[in-house]
Formats: C-alpha cells, structure tokens, sequence
C-alpha cells in the first residue's frame, strides 16, 4: 500500500465511505480509530451511543465525512490501522478494500465528476466580469440552464470578457468510463459505436475476426473467422496464444483487452457449470445420479483467471553485485508464473493451492486440497492452528516462503474487487460445486464429472470402477466413490494368513478390493506411463513383448467380470511392469518408473487384503 499516493488513497476513500458506513456491528472500527487518534471523543462517544441501526449508520457516514475533511492528511494512517489483520478479518467490506488496494484493481474505478458547487462557483466567478461590461443579466441565469444536462456532455462555448460578450471558447469535455460524451459523427472507442451495437472487431496475435455480443452473453462460440466459429479459448489456441490461458487478455478489440470491456460493463460473459453432480446411497445397490448440466471447459476454465489484469515489471536499476542473484530470482519467479498447482503447508499439514481457484481475499474460492476437503485459506489455516484470529498469507507457506510472496509478485492473480465471477459471487450452485475436484482423479482431465459426496474426488463415469452407467443414473440420494466404501469398509473384510490364500480368492468376492487397488494404482501413476495401450506409441514393443498389457486393459477386464481369481487379476498387474523392465533394459530410468509402481502396489495389496504373514514372521 506504500506505492499508493496520498491523493490515490483520499479519493478511494472519498468513493467508498458510504460503503464502510453500512458495515454491521463497527464499533470495533470505531475503537481502532479512536485508539489511533483519528476522531474525537465526542464523536466517538455519540456514535458509540446509537441504538438504532439506521441511526448508527448516518452517523458512521457523518463521521467518516467529518474524517475526510479534517484528518485528511492522515488519511494513510486511517487505513493502515483499519487494515490490520484483527480488525480487517471482522468486516467483509474492508476485506475487499484492501485486496482492490493491494492489486491495483482500484484504478479501474470510473473517474468522479467535480462537485456540481465547486463548478458552479468558479463559472459565476468567471462570468462576472463579462456582465459587468457587457450588461448582460442573464448570462447567469442561460449557463445554469446549460448544466442541467447529461455529464457526459460538452458546452461548445464560454463567454469571456470582453468588449462583445460574444467571443467564445472551446471547452474540452469530461470524459467517463460507462458513457460516451462524444457527438454524432465524431471517432470515439468502436464498442459503442451504433454499427457495432451487434458485433465488434477482435483480434489476438495476428488473427483477426468477429465477436458477437449476443453469442458471448449466451455461453455460445461468439467469435467467426472466414465462417468459421470459435469460443474464445478456441480462438486464442488458433492465433497460437494457448499458452497464455486466459482469453480475456490475449484477445483485444482495438488494443482494449475484452476482460476490460467486460469489467466496463460493454460485453456481457454467461457464467458455466464446471462438471456434473451424481448422487447416490453409500453402498447401494442402485447408481448415482446426474444432476446438474454438462459444464463448458472452455470458459470456465479462463474465467476464474482473469477477473483482473495483470501486469509485471522489471527493475533494472539494481547494482551489477546483485544482478546475478536477481536475474536467478527472476527465473524462479517466471517458471512459478507457469505453475497452475503449488504445494503449501500450514504447521505441519501439507495441500495443495490450485491456481485457478485462487481470489486472493482468503474467505473466497476454495483453492486449498488437502486429502479430506477443499477450504479456503481462511479456513485452512483455522482448522490447523484452531485459531480464529488468522493471518493466512504469512501463515500458509509455499516452499518455505509466505504465501503473500506469491501475491506480491503476481504469481498468484488477484480478482478484482468488483469481480462477479462464479469464485467472488457464488450461488448455492457454485459453492456446492466447489467441494470437489475440476478434473477426473483418474484421468487427469476435465470434461463431466461425476463428484463424490462424501470425499473432493470427481470422476469421468468410465474411468470409476465400477462404471457409472446412464441407464441407472436416476437416484437422488447421496453417492461414495470406490475410495470411501472401501474405506468405511475396509475393517469389515476378513484378514488373509498369506498372500497365496488373497490370490486363491475367487474375485466376485473381493471385487471391491480389487477396484479400489486398480483406482489407487491409476492415481499412483501420476505421468499415465501404465494407462494406456503401448503398443499406440512404441511401435517396435511386439518384437519384445508378447502380451502387451496396461491399466486401461485390466479396467475393463474387471468391468466385464473376465477375471475368475484375485491371482488372475494381480497376474495382469504384474505383467504390465514386467513388460515395462523387458522393453527399457537399456533404459533404467523407465524400469525404476516401473519398480517403484509395482511395490506401491504390492504393499497396498497386503494392505486392501489384511496380508497376516509377514506379522507372523516376526
């Protein structure tokens, strides 16, 4: 907040004083502001004494506006004592002040008209000489008629002194964002141009074409080139600017980014639904149900990153002592920027931060994945420490610097504060949907999802074993994935005394274990080196392996019930890393790949099926 002028911070605070004097319950405000010396006791004791609602907020406002005008060189001070964590974290409405403050998202704000006295006056002052020459009475009384119209609007003229009365001047007019003070047939910005009240000219690296406003307000593929139609992340992977995953900076109109435009209320953006909601009884016989609509990847993805711009500089004045240690710094922070997933610790407890779901207020967007829930930084941190008083960004850590770090550097995006994304805004929907994961905990991609109730993991229908089929999707209860019935069940399974009696097992009795140990094997292969055929990919494997297998193979295997023993399936499982050290013998890297997966899989085999013998031995 140090980088912002004293006049930035006296207007910001001019623009939002009626917004703090609604905040409920502000006598905590009001003693952190007598401690510091900024009001009067008589004020405060006045206002401290109100019962009424209305009553205290009129006199918040008065106070606040007493404030502006005679403590207005304290105006810094004002918000740093407002903005300290313990006072902060009680009101919502200071919470997004300070993030508008912190990312610069303030300077969007639309400029304020002068005060219609002060305006007034200097007009009266500047007539006066033109009527004491000229006579003219009513030269007044015609400019106070001017002022009744429109802001926006311009006088083409302004009486001087002089002998006439009649010579004129040009006045420039007063320009506001949400408004266009131009007359007809003068150049202004196209968007509000009549023409293109339908359709505006975009373009993104060197592609030009189309936007159709009412296709991009629907959700629909809004953007044509050459007949062609295109979403706007689809656009921006044709103009080859994939890599920057975030539509609403790449694509422009007229060197103005649409996420600009959208911000300045001249193009509207339909919200999407991310993934589909199933529900189902735990450990019913029936299969979930789908209930909420296939979701949109395309915008949903995008939109959550680019409810404000960012923008990054380079300090190049730093001494040549330090510049290899900066330019190191620097290159951290650019391969950091790329990042869309970060691991963070709080105490001793490690998650993951997602980017995409990051807001940056810290009671909004659960970004935060630990093994049980999604939470919001705020909440992370209270349930680790169990400390109500927070302060989440120095609390939580990546790689062992403060999460502020992070935000500092815009590595992690700030929304702006009047952001009305489904992260900043949600409905019911929306925080209901926030619960679980965005993309498959199989596969590794988005697209529609089936959630678990009782867990964050989401699954595409046919990569959770068993399938979730369509036919039976009719049931409104609660659903548990593979994961949680096996392990709300799992003390309930008999033990075996050695791992040839689990493999002598006939399958249909076990096949939940057997699921779960698959699923778990998926989730262990973090790269998909063992889920998909080999042989799409290694064209001269055959000539070293004669039965190919993998992961994909043995699902369906399972699903089709083709597998009589639990040693027929674990012979299968086996197979694929033997495969993996016959083909790569010159290749140590793959084989240890495959090793490693191999035992993650045997010790959670005697694991699932409560292998005795080894506790024997001992």
């Amino acid at each position: 907040m140090e980088s912002v002028e004293h006049e930035e911070l006296l207007r910001f605070f001019h623009r939002h004083k009626t917004e703090m004097s609604l905040m409920e319950n502000p006598q905590i405000l009001l003693n952190q502001l007598r401690d510091h010396n900024l009001i009067p006791e008589d004020r405060y004791k006045k206002v401290s004494r109100m019962r009424s609602k209305a009553n205290m907020k009129n006199g918040m406002y008065d106070l606040l506006d007493w404030l502006e005008r005679e403590r207005s060189d304290h105006i810094g001070l004002f918000w740093k004592c407002v903005f300290k964590d313990s006072i902060r974290n009680q009101y919502v409405t200071l919470q997004k002040l300070h993030i508008s403050l912190l990312d610069g998202s303030f300077q969007f704000e639309p400029n304020l008209p002068e005060k219609l006295e002060k305006e007034e006056t200097e007009k009266r002052k500047r007539k006066e000489p033109s009527e004491e020459e000229n006579g003219k009475g009513n030269s007044v009384k015609k400019k106070k008629k001017k002022k009744t119209r429109g802001v926006g609007e311009e006088d083409d003229d302004e009486e001087q002194a002089g002998p006439s009365g009649q010579a004129t001047q040009k006045k420039k007019s007063k320009k506001l964002c949400f408004s266009s003070p131009l007359k007809r047939g003068e150049k202004g910005n196209i968007w509000t141009w009549g023409i293109f009240k339908n359709q505006i000219p975009v373009t993104c690296g060197d592609k030009e074409g189309f936007l159709n406003r009412q296709r991009l307000a629907k959700g629909e593929k809004c953007i044509v080139v050459e007949k062609q139609w295109y979403t706007p992340g689809e656009f921006e992977k044709f103009a080859g600017k994939a890599s920057c995953r975030n539509w609403k900076l790449s694509i422009r109109c007229k060197g103005t980014t649409l996420g600009k435009l959208i911000q300045e209320g001249h193009l509207k953006v339909k919200s999407y639904k991310r993934s589909t909601k199933a529900k189902k009884s735990l450990l019913s016989d029936r299969v979930p149900t789908v209930s909420a609509g296939e979701g949109d990847d395309d915008f949903d993805e995008e939109e959550q990153d680019s409810s404000s711009d960012r923008q990054s500089s380079t300090n190049t004045t730093e001494e040549e002592d330090d510049a290899g240690e900066q330019t190191e710094e620097q290159s951290d922070d650019r391969e950091d920027v790329h990042k869309t997933v970060f691991k963070v610790t709080c105490g001793d407890v490690a998650a993951t931060l997602h980017k995409k779901r990051f807001v940056s207020a810290g009671i909004l967007g659960k970004c935060i994945r630990t093994e049980k829930s999604w939470m919001t930084p705020v909440d992370f941190v209270k349930e680790v420490l169990c400390e109500t008083d927070v302060s989440w960004k120095k609390d939580i850590t990546c790689e062992g610097k403060p999460l502020g770090d992070l935000i500092e550097k815009n590595i992690l995006s700030c929304h702006s504060l009047f952001c009305d994304c489904r992260l900043c805004a949600p409905d019911s929907e929306d925080l209901d949907n926030q619960k679980n994961d965005d993309e498959c905990w199989i596969c590794r991609s988005e697209g529609k999802l089936v959630e678990c109730d009782y867990c964050p993991r989401s699954f595409h229908q046919t990569c959770h074993l068993p399938h979730v089929e369509d036919a039976i999707l009719e049931d409104e209860s609660l659903w548990a994935c593979t994961f949680c019935v096996f392990t709300k069940y799992k003390e309930s399974f008999s033990s075996m005394e050695t791992t040839a009696a689990a493999l002598s097992c006939n399958i249909s009795e076990h096949m939940q274990q057997c699921q779960y140990l698959l699923l778990y094997l998926y989730n262990t292969d973090q790269q998909q080196i063992f889920a998909t055929n080999p042989t799409l990919y290694l064209s001269d494997q055959t000539t070293v392996v004669t039965t190919p297998m993998w992961f994909g193979r043995v699902a369906e295997k399972l699903q089709e019930k083709q597998y009589q023993t639990v040693g027929d399936f674990v012979s299968d499982v086996h197979l694929i890393f033997t495969n993996c050290a016959s083909y790569n013998r010159d290749n140590p890297e793959f084989t240890a790949m495959g090793v490693t997966v191999k035992e993650f899989f045997d010790r959670e085999f005697e694991n699932a099926f409560k292998i005795q013998e080894e506790t024997a031995d001992s």
